[in-house]
């Protein structure tokens, strides 16, 4: 199942997505509400609310109001790698805020002075259907909604300004968000970055260190998740900063972050 919250007359609303058509699913402002129902699941099946065209539709963040975004730093073994580090022992967790969130196809607009070291990190984002605390790694997915495609975008100069990341993580609608919630989804699918077209990450989803399972386990005995939190998984090798020379993303490019299975976002980076 596919589900998406669209834009729609002014407001949102949280869609089951079809092959060209989607439908909506009544009662529920976005995604992030739906979760919120215990039986969010059989709702989302029996939507039969407006059908939307999706040839045209406008995707606002697949879950556009999360509680909590918790983010995995250095968790796929050739990220680590490259940069210059040991496998981890546990996580390394930081937060984004939900106002970083954007749509999958929306401008990214970065003001001018946090512009100079634009960068790009694909990451698989898992979204929490059930709430959980101190659950086991055997019994995660039976807690995970299904999981959706984001782009951790990154000002790597306030990033590095002090050894907390979260400054360079979170520029306000930066981080493109969808385009769907996938409820099936197997790890070991191609994820993928393009700069306007030319591949700069390209590896597939098993090669995480901590898995979904891992990651919901380890974080569910600090805290409570919530339906609707995300836990954005970390990045592979071939982001720009370690490149020699570093690439970083220039005004008008667009970075295109896909993950075979589940689809496909794309931002176009704006500098004002």
């Amino acid at each position: 199942m596919k589900l998406a919250t669209l834009r729609l007359d002014g407001a949102t609303a949280p869609v089951l997505v079809g092959d060209t058509t989607a439908t909506v699913i009544d009662g529920y402002a976005d995604l992030s509400e739906l979760l919120t129902a215990p039986d969010w699941k059989t709702l989302a099946k029996q939507a039969s609310g407006r059908t939307v065209d999706l040839s045209d539709a406008d995707y606002a963040p697949v879950v556009p109001n999360p509680g909590k975004i918790i983010c995995v730093g250095l968790n796929y073994a050739t990220h680590i790698k490259e940069m210059g580090r040991e496998l981890p022992r546990y996580p390394t967790l930081f937060s984004k805020f939900k106002e970083a969130l954007t749509g999958p196809y929306d401008d990214v607009i970065v003001p001018a002075y946090a512009a100079s070291e634009l960068d790009w990190e694909a990451e698989l984002a898992v979204v929490i259907g059930n709430e959980a605390y101190q659950v086991s790694a055997a019994d995660a997915e039976t807690y995970i909604a299904g999981y959706s495609v984001i782009n951790d975008y990154t000002m790597r100069d306030y990033q590095y300004r002090t050894l907390q990341w979260d400054q360079g993580k979170t520029f306000e609608k930066t981080s493109g968000f969808g385009p769907v919630l996938v409820t099936d989804y197997a790890l070991g699918s191609r994820i993928e970055t393009r700069l306007d077209g030319r591949v700069m990450q390209n590896a597939t989803t098993d090669d995480l260190v901590f898995t979904p399972a891992k990651l919901v386990d380890y974080i569910s005995h600090i805290v409570t998740l919530q339906p609707g939190d995300v836990i954005i998984t970390g990045t592979t090798g071939g982001v720009g900063h370690a490149r020699k020379p570093p690439r970083y993303i220039q005004n008008g490019e667009t970075v295109a972050v896909s993950i075979e299975g589940i689809g496909t976002i794309r931002n176009r980076t704006i500098v004002e």
